[in-house]
């Protein structure tokens, strides 16, 4: 039995290198890490913050000198007027235009491209830890932002993309590679012969894992995140990952008679499974809806294990959830395979 699985196994891997499924699988870790490399450069939450300051503007002397005397945060620049500051900001010249309002108080205006960005945001730190740092009086009552997640976005959004990978292998690839079987009437010639219904679905479903497997540790070695505190745990959650939702897709791949059907079936599953687990940190909403998602059961787990370092015991009752709808589908692909379903 375990031969013929091997048979099997390799001939499914062949046909993903024939039609470049497997470069799909490899291409798309690699264009994420192009496209994160430029989103979160090495250093770059180091980076001085360019500031407009006009000329004829009349600013506080004890401001002008805190931030001439802080070259590491902030890079000065004078600008004739206001105009072409708006420019120059427009043009991503600077960062920020200071003007001051006139007023009791020496107050300061700032002007940003936008109001929710990152740039933003490090402004007004800088500044409120320079005020802090020259007034010494009226301090905020916030002494210091202390994140509970500390690395860069790239480790941080790895359960995202680790998530969308495993999801776009269950869902994309394994329907359309199940219905060209069917389609072509090669699932009824393996049928045939002394292969097993047990045994082409056990390889179909290695087939499944290998590739997720393969996804998972691109993206992890062009991420430069291998390391895992509890290795051990990570592994058994992908592998149950796989085992879930490559079953899934095994049982919608049956379903269908054409290549065409499977995939639409597909995208139809993918789509409503990444989202909720993916957003549910940015929403209350999808929060209370993603339990009730199986890809959650899978997400949940992998993002704890990457970003906090959680331990291994509480994941067990995900595990089991993902291994009793896998063999649910299982199941349900074992009898389609018994009636012949649609062959």
């Amino acid at each position: 039995m375990n031969h013929t699985i091997g048979i099997l196994l390799k001939h499914d891997l062949a046909v993903a290198f024939k039609n470049k499924t497997l470069y799909l699988v490899v291409c798309i870790p690699l264009f994420v890490f192009a496209t994160l490399s430029l989103v979160d450069p090495a250093k770059a939450h180091d980076a001085r913050i360019k500031i407009a300051l006009l000329q004829t503007g009349t600013y506080a002397p004890h401001l002008l000198e805190s931030i001439e005397q802080a070259p590491d945060l902030f890079a000065a620049r004078r600008i004739p007027d206001e105009q072409e500051a708006v420019r120059l900001l427009g043009q991503g010249e600077v960062d920020g235009i200071l003007i001051p309002v006139v007023g009791d108080a020496p107050r300061l205006q700032l002007k940003v491209v936008r109001q929710a960005s990152v740039e933003t945001l490090a402004i007004l730190l800088r500044l409120s830890a320079l005020q802090i740092g020259t007034e010494c009086q009226n301090p905020n009552w916030v002494a210091e932002v202390q994140p509970l997640q500390t690395s860069s976005i790239k480790r941080q959004t790895l359960p995202t993309w680790i998530l969308m990978m495993v999801l776009l292998v269950g869902f994309i690839v394994l329907p359309a590679q199940v219905a060209e079987e069917k389609e072509k009437q090669l699932l009824l010639g393996w049928l045939q012969t002394p292969v097993r219904e047990s045994e082409w679905m056990a390889a179909k479903l290695a087939h499944g894992i290998v590739l997720m497997l393969i996804a998972v540790l691109v993206l992890q070695l062009t991420a430069g995140e291998l390391y895992c505190a509890h290795a051990a745990s990570y592994f058994a959650i992908l592998c149950a990952g796989g085992f879930c939702f490559g079953s899934l897709g095994v049982c919608l791949g049956l379903l269908c008679r054409s290549q065409a059907s499977a995939r639409t079936l597909g995208l139809l599953c993918y789509l409503p499974l990444l989202m909720p687990a993916a957003l549910s940190d940015m929403s209350q909403e999808l929060r209370r809806i993603a339990p009730l998602v199986p890809s959650y059961h899978f997400y949940e787990p992998i993002r704890s294990l990457l970003l906090e370092s959680a331990g291994p015991e509480s994941f067990a009752r995900a595990w089991i959830t993902l291994m009793v709808i896998g063999l649910i589908a299982c199941a349900a692909s074992h009898r389609l395979l018994k009636k012949r379903w649609l062959m």
